[in-house]
């Protein structure tokens, strides 16, 4: 018997969607727009077997075929959002529609011949992490590969608008969270797709990643800001439910960035690397996946600190890079 999934109908034409997830999260959201060249779908989520089970229910809950998908459309280039896409345009023959800039990561992260994973590992090595916890780490970044596998053709989406369902969408691109990260916002009902640029009640993970965004919590921060500019009445995260609270949302976010950077100058009495400063400000418990999450974030707070004349970094004797107040 296939497990009870979770279908809510918002607005005239959206159908939300919990995709099942194998971590902390829990869950995607995952998102059907109804029109009548068919229907859109909006970051299908991860490949695993748990989901596919839950859109098969889902689709057949709703009385929905393959052949009723037209296009599959992506926030961003994270396995939970972006895995499926692939497995779904073989099945649907639909196309794929990603921004450029999302898709040069997915292929750097998760592509052919792929380095990001010896890139990470020289970095966090770099910043003192345990070599026997850096091994984890990188058998845990390849693992994802299966989780985008097969990967679509993808169709660029440019930075005008784009049809959802049968209504314009303007495509917002923001940064921060993933570069080329796509929200949508519809201006006549005043509705915003914020994917994972804002998310109603958890905050959205920062990391600096080899390779990427050199600056992402000023990235984020600044995408923050310029979201803050569109009069939003409901917006659809990709985590959690659709909520009304955006602008609000958007001002904890910075609030909440901005005392994370005052905890990691209180932290640094004395020259710490990168990972004493994630272990001291994050649950040393934290699994593998966490760790890395938040050994990233950790770097992106740094980094901003740097960038703003607050602490510089160096070299010790050890090879190590510390940070100290400025």
């Amino acid at each position: 018997m296939a497990n009870q999934v979770v279908t809510s109908e918002w607005g005239e034409d959206l159908i939300q969607i919990q995709i099942p997830l194998p971590n902390a999260l829990k869950w995607v959201n995952s998102y059907l727009v109804r029109g009548s060249q068919g229907y859109t779908l909006i970051d299908p989520g991860q490949h695993t077997a748990d989901a596919l089970e839950a859109w098969r229910t889902a689709m057949s809950e709703l009385n929905i075929t393959m052949q009723d998908i037209e296009q599959v459309v992506l926030t961003h280039h994270h396995p939970d959002h972006y895995g499926l896409a692939g497995w779904f345009q073989v099945q649907t023959d639909a196309p794929v529609y990603m921004t450029e800039t999302a898709h040069t990561h997915a292929q750097m992260m998760w592509g052919k011949d792929q380095a990001a994973t010896a890139a990470m590992d020289r970095l966090l090595a770099h910043h003192g992490m345990d070599a026997s916890i850096r091994a984890e780490i990188r058998e845990h970044f390849d693992s994802f590969i299966a989780y985008v596998s097969p990967q679509p053709e993808v169709t660029y989406l440019e930075q005008s608008n784009i049809r959802l369902g049968d209504r314009e969408w303007q495509v917002v691109v923001t940064n921060g969270h993933a570069s080329g990260h796509a929200c949508f916002y519809h201006e006549a009902s005043r509705e915003m797709l914020s994917g994972d640029q804002v998310l109603p009640q958890i905050s959205p993970n920062i990391s600096y990643i080899p390779g990427s965004d050199p600056q992402p919590l000023q990235s984020f921060m600044e995408s923050l800001k310029m979201l803050q500019a569109y009069d939003v009445t409901i917006a659809y995260p990709g985590h959690r439910n659709p909520f009304r609270h955006y602008q609000e949302r958007i001002a904890d976010l910075l609030t909440h960035h901005e005392e994370r950077l005052v905890k990691f100058i209180e932290l640094l009495t004395e020259p710490k690397t990168a990972y004493e400063c994630c272990l001291a400000v994050f649950n040393a418990k934290l699994t593998v996946h966490q760790l890395r999450f938040a050994m990233s974030e950790t770097l992106a707070h740094l980094i901003e600190l740097e960038r703003r004349g607050l602490v510089r970094a160096e070299e010790n004797t050890d090879g190590c890079i510390v940070y100290k107040k400025a």
